[in-house]
């Protein structure tokens, strides 16, 4: 495993057709990959399914030994304080720290990823902030 501030997102290309989103997390499931967290954005002809899970690795073996198309990216996942105005409170210091979000989509429990252009310039300007950055290892472990 490994120590990194950063999360491993699996982004799987699919046509734009019932079933395929049920496929893909079907596949992941019959492997024994948990899901974390995922998004769905879509065009008229394809969609982007993106996914956050425990077993990477195996995911990615998976989902290409079935002939989908796949991408890895690192994202930043934050843990955000349970309460309310804890998104904003967080969104206001990415923002203040002057890192721009892309795409913001929630994990389980209070998780939420992040995808900036830039992961390692906005994990050193989110270092020295109130928050706490969520590893690979701690999306691995079990909800408890």
């Amino acid at each position: 495993m490994s120590d990194s501030p950063t999360v491993r997102q699996i982004s799987v290309f699919i046509a734009n057709e019932a079933g395929r989103v049920s496929e893909v997390t079907g596949l992941l499931g019959d492997a024994g990959v948990n899901i974390r967290g995922f998004s769905v954005s879509d065009t008229i002809d394809y969609g982007i399914l993106r996914l956050v899970v425990d077993k990477p690795d195996e995911a990615l073996a998976t989902l290409r030994g079935a002939g989908f198309t796949v991408r890895e990216d690192p994202v930043i996942c934050i843990d955000l304080p349970d309460r309310p105005g804890g998104l904003a409170g967080v969104l206001r210091i990415v923002a203040e720290a002057g890192v721009n979000i892309e795409y913001v989509y929630s994990l389980v429990a209070t998780f939420v990823v992040i995808n900036v252009a830039d992961v390692d310039q906005a994990v050193q300007m989110l270092g020295d902030r109130p928050i706490r950055l969520v590893s690979q290892d701690d999306i691995a472990r079990p909800p408890s």
